[in-house]
């Protein structure tokens, strides 16, 4: 499955980018494909060991925040894989058939 997902603590200021931060780091230190952009990060794996991801990298970013919003969804194909790249590799071979 693919999940993408955005996390952000309320009430702790202006810039959320040190809460983001402790959240990538989660994502990034789960051993799970994944990429982060300007407003996702998208994670790979199966049910339980995204799931597990995301709920210990939305505490991490609520750490200090009396509240947290979160933002999800889900593509859920069992038994592919690789569809972190496979699905944007699949729309550049259509952007170059135009």
């Amino acid at each position: 499955m693919l999940v993408a997902f955005s996390v952000s603590p309320q009430g702790t200021g202006e810039s959320v980018a040190p809460a983001v931060a402790r959240a990538v780091k989660v994502v990034r230190d789960s051993g799970l494909a994944h990429r982060t952009d300007a407003m996702f990060t998208t994670v790979e794996g199966e049910w339980d060991e995204v799931m597990a991801v995301v709920k210990a990298a939305t505490e991490a970013a609520g750490e200090g925040a009396g509240r947290v919003s979160l933002v999800l969804k889900a593509d859920i194909r069992p038994g592919v894989t690789g569809a972190l790249e496979g699905k944007v590799e699949a729309v550049e071979r259509e952007l170059r058939g135009l």
